[in-house]
């Protein structure tokens, strides 16, 4: 047969609530330093990844714009260099001799 020892129940009980309090003061802690963390992030203006990510996509678009019209306009200035033929002077319409008078 067992026989409890009112001692040691209590001590039990109390190191039962330390754990309780500790696990508490953990949260709070955690919590606060969150909380900290954020507030000095905030105060830095930093960006969120989404928005980086928003930002570093329109660059790729101008980017690849920039190319295409570079491009573009190099194919525009080779068609322009080249030489073309002289255009063909227009015949001066013949005169009519004035009749005399």
């Amino acid at each position: 047969m067992q026989t409890r020892n009112k001692i040691l129940d209590d001590i039990s009980q109390l190191m039962t609530n330390a754990m309780g309090v500790a696990q508490g003061a953990r949260d709070e802690a955690e919590t606060a330093m969150k909380s900290l963390l954020d507030r000095w992030l905030a105060d830095r203006d930093l960006v969120t990844r989404e928005e980086f990510d928003a930002v570093r996509a329109m660059a790729q678009k101008a980017r690849e714009e920039n190319e295409a019209l570079s491009a573009r306009m190099s194919a525009l200035e080779a068609a322009s260099a080249k030489p073309k033929a002289a255009p063909r002077a227009k015949a001066a319409p013949k005169s009519k001799p004035k009749p005399k008078a």
